[in-house]
């Protein structure tokens, strides 16, 4: 029996759950279609995937290597496998995706211990650093190999350079490496009014999570090898860990088409843009109260349980805590102001009641 395809949503309609529920920018979709026809190479010997390393050259560097991956955890779990012994362990916030967002996968499938900390605000220092950075030669203990931040945080908060070149120098003394997870890295960019090289390489991270899916991209991620000395058998460890695709040119191009130009710092910052109205609107309304400093594309708020309950009704968005009554809201790149607009006027209604 034939079936057509057909739109099974209203385009129209947007929520603040997550940057993931954006579709694709259609610059993105264009570029597909182009690196679509005919036959190229399969598993990233093809000619985007070629260009694509040039590409990151002109953002990292040039002994940057780009190894793309499907997902943001596939990019997580490779990365840190490149950088651990089996016996090794790494420090994190305790807030941090790979601890909170990702099943387990770093342990279960990366076969590595996270050891956490708790923070303030997202981000770790040396000092909380030293609350992990210990016990190497204790048999009895998961040896410290890593540190792994994310930029910008899961709490929306974003390190400045100096921070992190504190951060790598402290890890690199103590004989361990610097993983970035840079999910949201084109928004904390944005945020910093910097290239992403000034806290990344510059400042002495040796391997960056990219994340493209919550920048425009359809599907696809990469891992960003900054220091070549710093990791072993990425091919390898790609393959084991079911992130190599056969048709990575339609990873690559992806990718290309974020950086190759600004789209990426496009769509960054008018995701940030958004996240600042809504929190100007936010702020004015008694009784809400934002959580943290609103640095990239997301607010963070406490407010009456109910209140969030009944406004999930109208529009989409997430709980962070919800004992405490914290909630997260997320602005994407094709977030409108007169979605942000709608939505608050939405919580001032249910406010009023």
């Amino acid at each position: 029996m034939r079936t057509d395809a057909r739109r099974h949503h209203d385009p129209q309609v947007r929520g603040f759950a997550s940057d993931n529920y954006a579709g694709a920018h259609p610059e993105v979709l264009a570029a597909i279609a182009l690196a679509n026809g005919g036959h190229q190479v399969a598993y990233g010997e093809d000619d985007y995937t070629g260009h694509l390393q040039r590409v990151m050259h002109s953002h990292f560097g040039p002994t940057a290597e780009a190894f793309p991956v499907f997902n943001g955890t596939g990019a997580n779990v490779v990365a840190l496998q490149a950088l651990t012994d089996r016996w090794g362990a790494v420090i994190c916030a305790e807030s941090a995706h790979i601890n909170v967002d990702e099943g387990g996968a770093p342990e279960r499938m990366g076969g590595l211990k996270l050891l956490t900390v708790p923070t303030p605000d997202g981000k770790l220092t040396p000092e909380l650093i030293d609350r992990q950075a210990h016990g190497w030669d204790d048999e009895h203990r998961a040896m410290p190999q890593v540190v792994s931040i994310t930029q910008n945080t899961e709490l929306g908060t974003v390190y400045t350079p100096d921070e992190i070149r504190a951060i790598c120098d402290h890890a690199h003394e103590r004989g361990m490496k610097v993983h970035l997870d840079g999910a949201r890295i084109a928004n904390a960019a944005a945020s910093l009014d910097v290239p992403m090289r000034t806290f990344t390489n510059t400042v002495g991270v040796d391997v960056l999570s990219f994340g493209g899916t919550k920048n425009g991209a359809l599907f696809g991620e990469a891992v960003v090898v900054l220091n070549p000395d710093a990791v072993r058998a990425m091919k390898h460890l790609r393959k084991l860990s079911m992130q190599l695709a056969s048709k990575m040119r339609f990873v690559s191009v992806q990718l290309e088409a974020l950086l190759a130009k600004d789209l990426w710092l496009r769509n960054a910052r008018h995701a940030n843009t958004m996240a600042q109205r809504l929190a100007e609107g936010v702020r004015a309304i008694d009784g809400v109260e934002i959580l943290y400093p609103v640095q990239a594309n997301a607010v963070f708020a406490r407010l009456p349980h109910a209140v969030s309950e009944r406004l999930q009704k109208r529009f989409r968005f997430y709980f962070w805590d919800e004992t405490a009554g914290d909630v997260r809201w997320m602005c994407a790149f094709d977030t409108r102001e007169d979605d942000v607009d709608a939505f608050l006027q939405a919580l001032k209604e249910e406010m009023a009641r």
